[in-house]
């Protein structure tokens, strides 16, 4: 396993992390506590020491397995984690105010709530789950992450970025406040690298990448035949006639299959850890399999530049999200 410095806050932290909205269960369905277990162990196993949940996955279910796994290892590990708005609006609206979403004893409630949850005294990187440019200047969040550093409860802050819109924070990165960004960033949305990714290597933020498979449209295993459950949310992710959608813009990058990537997965995840900015890369794993495909990536070898320049033509302006 590689690692890679997430900006200021000087932790090395795996390139390949480990996401837990999937092993929540709740609208991910099939998701076993047992196999999530043995995933999260076989990730540590491989190097992975990046683990990132929220309050919201599950209803505190991803953050208790998050926990219990943690107590059964030894080695040093990174939580990061969330906190959700108080209105329960994803993506945050324009004209939302700061005490709609992220009042100062919200921040508060739900940070002692995860602690309580993940069994833990410090919460590495604490992160709003969603985020308006127009809160940067707002005490009370400010406070809030002040109060909560001073009693030691978390060591860093971050914000978990709007769906598809890198570009809604770029004023709260210049307030020096911020430690680590995490975004969407894949073959089809490759929109951070035009302003988000230089600001922050000019500024120092960490960077986490989410959803690089594009809730597994990057996989290949997204079909016109495939049948999601009616409790699954992807069913709705993928609704009408997205599924033939994805088929046409994937079957486009299968040529692109070769050498330096034998799989859809693989280069989905060479693709996001091309970029220097990037500390780290968060694929859900809900089995071992998936820990070893996904940490197997983690290589060093770079992709070359005529792969690059084919990966670009891939882009794909959407969002699935509304």
């Amino acid at each position: 396993m590689i690692f890679r410095r997430l900006g200021k806050t000087g932790i090395e932290v795996s390139e390949i992390g480990f996401g837990c909205w999937a092993i929540a269960g709740g609208l991910w369905k099939g998701a076993v506590e047992a196999e999530s277990l043995n995933a999260l162990h076989k990730a540590a196993d491989l190097g992975v020491n990046f683990i990132d949940t929220a309050l919201v996955y599950g209803d505190g279910k991803s953050e208790e397995l998050v926990g219990k796994f943690v107590r059964e290892r030894s080695e040093q590990l990174t939580i990061a984690t969330k906190v959700p708005p108080k209105n329960g609006r994803w993506p945050a609206r324009q004209g939302t105010t700061l005490e709609e979403a992220f009042p100062y004893d919200h921040i508060i409630e739900c940070t002692e709530k995860s602690l309580n949850n993940l069994g833990l005294e410090t919460i590495d990187i604490q992160q709003f789950h969603v985020w308006l440019d127009d809160w940067t200047g707002a005490q009370p969040w400010i406070d809030a992450v002040g109060h909560l550093k001073e009693q030691g409860k978390i060591r860093f802050v971050g914000i978990s970025i709007n769906d598809h819109q890198p570009e809604s924070v770029l004023k709260v990165a210049k307030t020096g406040l911020i430690d680590s960004f995490q975004v969407i960033y894949n073959i089809f949305d490759q929109t951070s690298e035009e302003k988000l990714f230089p600001l922050c290597k000019e500024l120092d933020i960490g960077v986490i990448v989410r959803v690089p498979f594009d809730e597994g449209a990057l996989t290949g295993s997204v079909t016109p035949s495939t049948v999601f459950s009616k409790d699954d949310w992807r069913r709705w992710y993928f609704r009408g006639d997205r599924k033939a959608e994805v088929q046409t813009h994937v079957n486009a990058l299968k040529s692109l299959l070769g050498s330096e990537a034998n799989g859809l997965p693989e280069l989905a995840l060479r693709f996001c850890l091309h970029r220097p900015e990037v500390s780290t890369v968060i694929p859900g794993m809900r089995t071992r399999a998936h820990a070893e495909a996904n940490c197997g990536v983690s290589d060093g070898r770079p992709l070359s530049q005529q792969l690059l320049s084919g990966l670009r033509q891939n882009r794909w302006n959407k969002n699935y999200y509304t």
